[in-house]
């Protein structure tokens, strides 16, 4: 997931927290306003009802012929109720409370918020009780809460949009960091050293390293290769010249067979020793661009040719090939270099496959990619030896003979023509390579 998303995702999953802790704080925080203006309000009415009591309004509230001593008045539609009651000659005065509690008025019970007023008017001791309906309060903090939750809402959607535009542009070096160069840092030759534009310091620190370190990587790499090329050249001239003498030096009848013997070895070595220079020279070439790449390739008919060359091989060891190609391909390259790379893969099924064993031959495409995949049933490796297949002089079992130099051979090929190489491999049961085109051409 790329980091703008990530961001941007944070911000919108904060921002929902703080949202939820709000939308849940809601009613709590609506009550309190709430509660406490109606406690105001109810104080306000005691208070004129207090100022306004007589005697003569006593004595009407209290002559009812329920002889209840108790008188009640409602709103039309109950949502406030004034009651005041008679109490014991002992009861307490001049004493308030606030409570929140359900009474039946008609027949209908409602929650109410009551004010209770205790009081002595004329040594009598009376309660005075208020109360005014909560119904409506909660529908209108269920209305208010749905509507901040639909506010809010609409508020993270189009923050979350924001974010994501702004985390866009500020990362926009960043981006231009990683297409133009970090994705080229496998090809030093054609790295690109323009300064990045950027408003941030940050960026503009990291495109210095990142060109600072590529120049010093570059400049080991052209080294490397030099030497190697120069080593190379030098020592095929000597290898030339001792196989020469050998060769004439076998041709010398007064040889006994034991001298033949460690002759022919001798040139044997320095045929392996050529094979490795040469691939050596290979390498350097292809890593210094001194190939072109300009042909079209059919890797099918390319693929056929290579069966028919190493038929022997195959038949040694008993192998079953199945080659089952569908799209047609075509592909720009250099068709030795890819006939190199295919030989080589090809070779590695043969070699390290067991007796009777198959090789399964098949392409297709994955997302407008062309991929091309070489499966043997052999050895196969465990992940401590996949991780080094592709390094110079390592082989994938010390038991078979080889220079360790073929994958490395094709692993330069592939990066030299852009083709990603996919290895799967399970110890004891076989190794796949799978390689990945740069650009689909179907025919």
């Amino acid at each position: 997931m790329k980091i703008k998303l990530q961001l941007a995702i944070f911000n919108a999953l904060s921002r929902s927290l703080v949202i939820l802790v709000l939308w849940l704080m809601l009613p709590v925080l609506v009550e309190k306003v709430v509660y406490k203006h109606i406690n105001q309000s109810l104080l306000e009415k005691k208070q004129k009802f207090i100022e306004h009591l007589d005697k003569d309004e006593i004595k009407d509230f209290m002559v009812r012929n329920d002889s209840t001593e108790t008188y009640a008045s409602f709103s039309t539609l109950h949502s406030e109720f004034l009651q005041l009651s008679r109490l014991p000659v002992n009861s307490k005065a001049n004493k308030t409370i606030f409570l929140t509690e359900a009474r039946i008025i008609e027949e209908e019970e409602n929650d109410f918020r009551i004010l209770q007023y205790q009081f002595k008017y004329d040594q009598t001791p009376y309660q005075l009780e208020i109360g005014s309906s909560l119904s409506e309060i909660k529908e209108l903090t269920f209305i208010i809460r749905f509507f901040i939750l639909i506010v809010l809402t609409i508020i993270l959607i189009l923050t979350f949009l924001i974010d994501t535009v702004y985390i866009e542009y500020l990362l926009q070096p960043f981006n231009k960091i990683i297409d133009t160069k970090i994705r080229r840092i496998n090809e030093p030759d054609t790295f690109d050293y323009t300064p990045i534009k950027s408003n941030s310091a940050d960026f503009k620190e990291l495109d210095v390293a990142l060109n600072q370190m590529m120049s010093r990587i570059s400049t080991l790499f052209k080294k490397e290769r030099q030497f190697i090329g120069n080593v190379s050249h030098e020592l095929l001239t000597p290898v030339a010249i001792l196989k020469n003498k050998f060769e004439n030096l076998l041709q010398n009848e007064s040889l006994n067979e034991s001298a033949v013997d460690k002759v022919a070895n001798s040139l044997k070595t320095l045929d392996m020793l050529k094979k490795v220079i040469n691939n050596l020279l290979l390498i350097s070439r292809i890593e210094n661009h001194q190939y072109e790449a300009n042909e079209a390739i059919h890797l099918s008919e390319l693929l056929e040719n290579l069966i028919t060359e190493l038929e022997d091989r195959i038949e040694e060891k008993e192998l079953i090939v199945t080659l089952n190609l569908n799209p047609e391909f075509t592909f720009i390259g250099n068709k030795t270099l890819i006939h190199i790379l295919l030989y080589n893969l090809m070779v590695n099924a043969i070699k390290y496959n067991k007796i009777k064993g198959g090789i399964t031959i098949k392409d297709g495409y994955k997302e407008d990619q062309y991929y091309l995949s070489i499966s043997d049933s052999g050895i196969g490796m465990d992940e401590s030896k996949l991780s080094h297949i592709f390094n110079r002089f390592i082989r994938i079992n010390n038991d078979q003979e080889g220079q360790g130099l073929g994958l490395s051979i094709a692993d330069s090929i592939a990066h030299f023509h852009h083709i990603q190489i996919l290895v799967n491999s399970i110890s004891n049961e076989g190794t796949t390579f799978e390689l990945v085109f740069p650009i689909a051409v179907k025919s």
